[in-house]
């Protein structure tokens, strides 16, 4: 009887699993991403829970304390905080309307074409990895920055908006609208 060569069998971990997506077209690429944006925008906390009596706020008695009211308030309300910085980056391109729409545009693209993605990116029938969307977008930001020429007013609207989150997010006192699984809820 002739032998059947055999492999050695060893104990070896079993082999990773891979998961395969089906590629979809660029419409449907964007269709998805404009509900990712519209379910990402409907977690804005309430404007008048943001925008709190003045008793809400307070200084914090250490700067530790400060540090942790910041986290907290930051999470609570980091919608709320990426639109007031959004907007102020937009007040501050009010005076060159073509910059506008420029910077607009990139900051649309980035949207839909990276963050708010789901399925892989397909044009022409071909697939487009992560790395070189963020590449094409970040050559775009910078060619539409350079082009238009509204870096410092920009900048400055950034830091505008950026520095409205930050104090409020440190004197905005967090209690009453945390509840942990360890907190009873109020009852009426």
């Amino acid at each position: 009887m002739p032998s059947v060569p055999t492999t050695p069998t060893t104990a070896a971990a079993p082999a990773a699993a891979t998961y395969t997506t089906i590629p979809i077209s660029g419409i449907d690429v964007v269709s998805r991403s404009a509900q990712n944006l519209s379910a990402c925008l409907s977690r804005c906390r309430p404007w008048p829970e943001f925008l709190a009596t003045i008793s809400a706020l307070d200084f914090p008695p250490s700067l530790s304390a400060a540090y942790i009211r910041f986290r907290r308030n930051g999470s609570y309300f980091s919608v709320n905080y990426t639109i007031i910085i959004t907007a102020c980056a937009a007040l501050s391109l009010i005076g060159s309307p073509v910059a506008l729409v420029i910077i607009g545009f990139v900051f649309f693209l980035w949207l839909i074409l990276h963050f708010f993605r789901e399925d892989p990116l397909l044009i022409w029938g071909h697939h487009v990895s992560d790395w070189a969307v963020v590449m094409g977008l970040g050559l775009v930001s910078v060619a539409a920055l350079w082009i238009t020429g509204p870096l410092s007013s920009l900048s400055i609207g950034i830091g505008v908006g950026l520095s409205i989150s930050v104090v409020h997010g440190v004197l905005r006192n967090p209690e009453g609208f945390f509840w942990t699984k360890t907190t009873p809820f109020p009852t009426a």
